[in-house]
């Protein structure tokens, strides 16, 4: 089965085609970073505009890359939730669309499903069941996986995520948009252990987190210590080691209260490499595995959700041909497969 999956929830636009049997066979993904930059985060209408002048001829490439045409595809997966209600519409729309016209099924993705599953579509995918740290701007989630739909919300952010406690605590760096992966840059020169900041949440049961005490945390430590260089990079090294060693203390509870011994980490979080580098130490010592999809399959892209809308299709899964999107989905409220 050939799947085409179409990627419109926030500020990526992702197309990509998955073949069941061979593999990806094109991955087409256009950012909106510049676009929002002067604005130092996302403007939803913009996003949605952007969306509408950017789906249909990304999906004309990616046909082309395949070397495939309309007649190829058995199938169409889209984006549905949760993310900007604009920006699933158009994506919603193209790909409902296009598979009426195509006569072929199409079946709605949760977004966060897409991540989650990405691993998969590496040459060692991770084997059910599995710890899954969704980790990315929008959401931090630890999740018992026992088969695709088969989740269990373990814990979660009360408030930020922690990709979001990463921009912000950029912004307040004076880094540009998006600030994550800057600040991470600038903690490669920080010096370890010159300032110390909490773990928030560490010293108590439970799995649930709290990174904006974190940002507020920063904003005084640069208020009091001022803005050279040095200090800055100092004072992002010790936001991302406190992050990280949040995750990774959450990660071990998780792991200990299922007894599983892989663990997957998804979403554009797990791209930093200061993480997985954590991770992968402690998986280690306790003699487990950690996953993760290469960098480019961690930030919103379409070949997610192209595999999980196959996974979902073989399975007899699919959308009527109302087009309805939802911006707040439980990946709980999902039917296992």
């Amino acid at each position: 089965m050939r799947v085409l999956g179409i990627e419109t929830s926030c500020d990526e636009t992702g197309v990509a085609i998955y073949d069941t049997r061979a593999g990806l066979l094109a991955n087409q993904l256009y950012s909106q970073v510049k676009l929002h930059a002067d604005y130092g985060g996302v403007v939803p209408e913009l996003a949605s505009r952007d969306h509408v002048r950017k789906t249909v001829p990304l999906i004309q490439a990616a046909l082309r890359d395949a070397g495939l045409n309309k007649g190829d595809i058995d199938g169409v997966a889209y984006t549905a939730g949760p993310g900007l209600v604009g920006a699933l519409l158009v994506g919603a729309t193209v790909g409902r669309a296009l598979a009426f016209a195509w006569n072929v099924p199409a079946v709605a993705v949760h977004h966060m499903e897409g991540h989650l599953l990405a691993p998969m579509l590496e040459d060692n995918p991770p084997y059910f069941p599995f710890v899954a740290l969704l980790v990315s701007g929008g959401h931090t989630q630890l999740i018992s996986v026992t088969g695709v739909g088969k989740y269990l919300l373990l814990g979660e952010s009360i408030d930020d995520a922690a990709g979001e406690a990463f921009d912000k605590t950029a912004k307040l760096l004076g880094l540009d948009y998006p600030g994550g992966p800057l600040l991470s840059k600038m903690a490669q020169a920080g010096q370890h252990g010159r300032f110390v900041f909490p773990r928030p949440m560490t010293d108590r049961p439970g799995l649930d987190f709290s990174f904006s005490g974190l940002k507020t945390f920063a904003a005084n430590t640069i208020r009091e210590n001022g803005n050279d260089p040095q200090t800055q990079a100092d004072i992002a090294r010790a936001f991302e080691d406190a992050v990280v060693d949040t995750l990774a203390i959450k990660c071990r509870r998780a792991l200990d209260e299922t007894g599983f011994r892989r663990l997957v980490i998804a979403g554009g979080v797990s791209a930093n490499q200061t993480l997985r580098q954590k991770l992968a130490e402690m998986m280690n010592k306790r003699g487990g595995e950690v996953f993760y999809a290469r960098p480019a399959f961690c930030t919103d892209n379409g070949a997610m959700i192209a595999y999980a809308g196959a996974v979902r299709l073989q399975q007899g899964t699919m959308s009527d041909l109302g087009i309805s999107v939802r911006p707040r989905w439980p990946l709980a409220d999902l039917p296992p497969v």
